[in-house]
């Protein structure tokens, strides 16, 4: 079960898809995540959030039911969007937008406002390379701000590296998973 940690929203359960399509960050997981997203960002009044990989809508949804002032979730595949899409709407989401598409295409046009939250989640068989392509857009263009925070998950097995333009801030693993911090 995959539930909002904390927030106006804290308890509600969001619904996943089940099987190997998509891979929701774990409770124990997000809690860490946010605890330190919280003491980088200060604060989440007028927080902006990109969840680029939405799978459930879990991470940019927990953001909103903290604080955040808006998140635009993409998610390319059929079946995630409906969940995400349900779970906006059974949240009431209103400062929440799906967008069915790729995360490519979507880093194809210039965003309306930066932001300052960028999660990047993908399925583990994403080749390490095409994410780096993908973070690399994020430093073009009015994406994000100067200290935004770039946040990665990852199989504990893949290797990452910021690309340039990003500095990195921390690491850590949590079993299977592991979050990388950048700036």
């Amino acid at each position: 079960m995959t539930r909002i940690i904390a927030g106006s929203w804290g308890g509600r359960r969001l619904a996943t898809l089940s099987g190997a399509t998509t891979r929701p960050t774990t409770d124990r997981v997000r809690e860490a995540l946010f605890a330190s997203i919280a003491s980088e960002l200060g604060g989440w009044n007028g927080v902006r959030v990109l969840d680029l990989f939405a799978g459930s809508g879990a991470l940019a949804l927990e953001s909103l039911s903290r604080g955040a002032e808006h998140a635009d979730l993409v998610e390319s595949n059929g079946k995630a969007a409906g969940v995400v899409s349900r779970n906006i709407r059974e949240l009431g989401a209103h400062d929440a937008r799906l967008h069915r598409t790729t995360a490519e295409r979507f880093l194809a046009a210039a965003p309306a406002e930066p932001y300052h939250l960028v999660f990047l989640d993908p399925p583990y068989a994403l080749e390490t390379s095409a994410l780096q392509k993908l973070v690399a857009r994020l430093t073009i263009g009015d994406w994000r701000t100067d200290d935004s925070l770039l946040v990665v998950e990852r199989s504990s097995r893949d290797p990452w590296s910021w690309p340039d333009g990003v500095d990195a801030l921390r690491d850590k693993a949590y079993g299977e998973t592991h979050l990388w911090y950048g700036r």
